[in-house]
């Protein structure tokens, strides 16, 4: 009978553990924003632990004007709000090159550059218990020098949808 109770209690235990997870192990997906300019984002995350995480993420661009490519590290802590619902906050940073050619009036403009950056973040997202996929929503403020606009702070809101695994 010992056995049985200890067991059952062992069981639940870990049933209640694993519902109390709020950090994936591992999320790839894709965010999409502004980022000062840059359109998309491939982004990883990796779960660190229960509360915290590290997200990678990798943009670009390519116009008629500009084409860049941008790679972003962000250290991401993480709350439960109610059920689903987390809050995120975290610091990083990055570095990304572009290359801006215009032409008008048969005048051709051209420069090229890199830049590195310092970033934060705070969001939130819903994780769906269904369905292996996240939905989030954040802003990421940016300071750095080296922008191919001539300014020295960004400010990025993104979209993402990533699924975990």
């Amino acid at each position: 009978m010992k056995k049985i109770i200890v067991s059952a209690i062992m069981i639940f235990g870990f049933a209640f553990t694993a519902q109390s997870q709020e950090i994936s192990k591992n999320a790839l997906g894709l965010r999409l924003g502004d980022n000062n300019g840059f359109g998309g984002e491939v982004s990883y995350q990796l779960g660190l632990n229960q509360k915290n995480r590290l997200e990678f993420d990798l943009g670009w661009r390519n116009s008629r004007d500009v084409d860049a490519i941008k790679a972003v590290a962000l250290y991401q802590w993480v709350w439960n709000i109610d059920g689903g619902f987390n809050w995120y906050a975290g610091v990083g940073g990055g570095v990304a090159a572009w290359d801006y050619d215009h032409r008008y009036n048969n005048l051709r403009y051209s420069d090229s550059g890199t830049y590195v950056f310092a970033a934060g973040d705070i969001g939130i997202e819903y994780r769906f218990k269904e369905v292996p996929i996240t939905l989030s929503l954040d802003g990421r403020p940016e300071i750095g020098s080296g922008y191919y606009d001539d300014d020295n702070f960004g400010f990025d809101v993104g979209l993402g949808v990533k699924f975990r695994f």
